[in-house]
């Protein structure tokens, strides 16, 4: 089984295509698990009318997404564990069923693909094509990580490396990719192809303020995981200009 974890926060523009496209999967072995921030604008009705498409729904206050994201961690009950934010739609009802086929090796830790950022009004409009490339262990000091919103996980690492820090209010994703891809024996499986759309307008890219706030977590976090510094974090944002073009 996998489960999918969606966290969600006063987002009801957005979140009935998000349940739809993770409905409409081919891969029927899905166990959808939705923690909502407590919800002021309709959010909370709109998933209580798609209650028989969600094994679990929690709307409750937190303390930020990842607290949030903590919470599906422990609500989740599959063998292998991905996220689908409330703004982030499947590239195709085929994505799960990709996920599933790189799994069936037993000794597949990990499994992550590409990502297209879309216009939050227009997601027709592709704004970034995030192409990743397989995992070799010396991309992490090149400010390398997959695209987190495609990456899914087998249950038994987050046992062993733990959920996401609080701490981090921006960066804690980065955090655990870095605990995670370090581990020797993880065996990330790469699949060359888009597996999700994702809107722009994310907390890390809103604002100059939130950027620069998450330079300053992930800097903190490559120094805590002795990755890299401030070169690292420059190819890390570097990086990204390919995405545009």
């Amino acid at each position: 089984m996998i489960s999918v974890i969606t966290v969600t926060r006063n987002c009801a523009d957005v979140v009935c295509d998000c349940l739809d496209s993770a409905a409409g999967q081919s891969w029927r072995n899905v166990d959808h698990v939705v923690i909502d921030g407590a919800s002021k604008d309709g959010t909370l009705e709109l998933l209580q009318s798609r209650l028989d498409a969600l094994s679990v729904l929690v709307s409750e206050p937190d303390h930020g997404i990842y607290d949030a994201l903590n919470k599906g961690l422990r609500h989740a009950t599959g063998d292998v564990i991905g996220f689908l934010h409330a703004d982030d739609v499947y590239a195709s009802p085929d994505t799960l069923s990709r996920v599933a086929q790189a799994f069936a090796d037993p000794a597949v830790g990990a499994v992550y693909g590409d990502l297209k950022y879309v216009w939050s009004d227009r997601p027709d409009k592709v704004v970034r094509h995030w192409r990743s490339r397989p995992f070799t262990p010396d991309l992490l000091r090149r400010g390398w990580m997959p695209p987190h919103p495609t990456l899914y996980v087998r249950r038994e690492w987050y046992e062993r490396v733990g959920g996401f820090d609080t701490r981090y209010r921006i960066s804690a994703d980065y955090d655990h990719i870095l605990r995670l891809f370090s581990q020797p024996d993880l065996n990330p499986v790469y699949i060359p192809e888009v597996l999700v759309h994702m809107r722009t307008g994310g907390a890390s890219n809103r604002s100059l303020g939130a950027m620069v706030a998450k330079s300053r977590e992930d800097l903190d976090i490559l120094r805590r995981h002795r990755v890299g510094g401030l070169g690292t974090l420059a190819l890390k944002n570097l990086g990204k200009l390919g995405q545009f073009f």
